[in-house]
């Protein structure tokens, strides 16, 4: 977490911070200098409520998101290959509620064409989703990864029950998996319209003092608890900012292993023997060991207020895996390479959406970083689509050894921002510098 200070900062009341007239106060004195008491009980009530009211249900419409681009493997095991007469080229991208529609839709598609096109509506209505939820997760708390991680092996277990359908109604199974999870997504996208609260100043569901104490930690940790207003010049002045494409490329680096499991794991395992349903099956138990270590490593980076070395021990882990999987020949220790695979991948793409949001204050900078590093994780997904080729299987060795590159080039760009935010911090610790870093006095950057 960076470290922000902001000094004798306080909203008194000829000071008083504007709230939405959505609230039902008008106006929150925030109040964060010396005199400011702190209710911890109150505290740790409101941060729990505020988990429950909000991680729930973005973890899930996340986790349909993800399962809703990534199903195409598992129809495909399912037999939407042999149906639609494909040899499984695919084009992922980004999601709104228009998304749950169109993934029903995918049920019906007669050819290989329309089920294409399904898939282009299907990246352009998801595109705006996920920069939206991280960045209102930014706003308010930063952890709900796990969640989606777990609804990521329940995915491939979903999609062989969804098959078991196969017949039903003169259906396929492979259609069944894009219509019940499509129905899904939809009714989850109605619920999110009542029950997802926008940003913190102008939430419905806390208290005023509620709210003035959520305002007052954003604002001791980076001093942007109100949005400033979104102009022209500051996104061209933002984009400006060479650390922002880097957190970009980082993502991008990240969801290519993500990618390559979620599309082509079931591909590979068939491709090694095992039949439909163990290919279905054996898709889900990588997921799990995940969340152990995307646990630990989350835990640790927050105790120790680090975060660019654990995503380098965890790019590591992922070539490991990349590895074992790409070069051996036995088809256990390739699949023993997927546990490492995810185990490494999984904790690095929060790793690098907290990185990016330790270092960046005001939330107009935020938004553009959130939608540029999110719009360079679809580029990954693009890359992973086209170097994941089907003349390759069943060991995609091109497509492994550009996943292992990404992981290297990673490793490279946490380097380059870890030496170039140490120079800075110590630059105003030894006062070199006229003005605070990122215009925050006080503030340092998360290394």
């Amino acid at each position: 977490m960076a470290i922000s200070q902001p000094e004798n900062l306080s909203y008194s009341d000829s000071e008083t911070k504007e709230v939405s007239g959505n609230f039902s106060t008008e106006s929150v004195k925030l109040e964060t200098g010396e005199n400011a008491g702190v209710d911890t009980s109150l505290e740790r009530r409101t941060m729990r409520f505020v988990d429950w009211r909000v991680l729930p249900l973005l973890a899930l419409l996340y986790s349909f998101a993800l399962i809703d681009r990534i199903n195409l493997g598992a129809a495909y095991t399912a037999g939407m290959g042999a149906d639609l007469a494909t040899s499984r080229q695919s084009s992922p991208e980004e999601v709104r509620v228009a998304w749950g529609a169109v993934q029903l839709g995918m049920g019906f598609v007669p050819t290989w064409g329309y089920l294409t096109a399904t898939r282009i509506l299907l990246g352009a209505f998801e595109a705006s989703f996920f920069p939206a939820m991280v960045f209102i997760i930014s706003t308010w708390l930063a952890i709900f990864y796990l969640i989606s991680i777990t609804m990521g092996g329940v995915g491939p277990i979903l999609a062989y029950v969804l098959s078991l359908l196969d017949g039903k109604r003169n259906i396929r199974g492979w259609a069944w998996i894009f219509i019940i999870e499509g129905a899904i997504t939809l009714f989850l996208g109605v619920i999110s319209w009542f029950f997802i609260p926008d940003f913190p100043d102008k939430n419905k569901f806390l208290t005023h003092e509620q709210t003035a104490l959520i305002l007052r930690r954003i604002d001791e940790d980076r001093g942007d608890s109100v949005p400033d207003k979104i102009t022209k010049s500051k996104v061209l002045r933002h984009l400006t900012d060479w650390t922002l494409w880097s957190y970009g490329v980082m993502f991008l680096c990240s969801t290519m292993p993500a990618y390559a499991q979620a599309y082509f794991l079931t591909l590979i395992l068939r491709g090694l023997g095992w039949s439909k349903t163990a290919a279905l099956l054996l898709s889900a138990p990588p997921y799990f060991p995940a969340i152990a270590t995307s646990i630990f490593f989350s835990w640790l980076s927050d105790r120790t207020k680090h975060r660019g070395g654990f995503i380098v021990i965890q790019a590591l882990i992922c070539i490991v895996g990349l590895c074992l999987t790409a070069f051996s020949h036995n088809g256990y220790v390739k699949y023993f390479g997927v546990f490492l695979l995810n185990a490494g991948n999984s904790g690095t793409i929060p790793g690098i959406l907290a990185y990016a949001s330790n270092n960046v204050v005001s939330q107009s900078k935020r938004s553009i970083q959130s939608a540029l590093t999110v719009s360079m994780g679809g580029i990954g997904g693009i890359i992973a689509s086209t170097v994941y080729r089907a003349k390759d299987a069943p060991h995609y060795l091109p497509g492994l050894g550009v996943t292992i590159g990404t992981q290297g080039l990673l490793i490279l760009l946490v380097g380059i921002t870890h030496i170039h935010f140490r120079r800075l911090n110590n630059n105003v610790r030894e006062g070199k510098l006229r003005e605070p870093l990122e215009g925050q006095p006080g503030f340092f950057y998360t290394l």
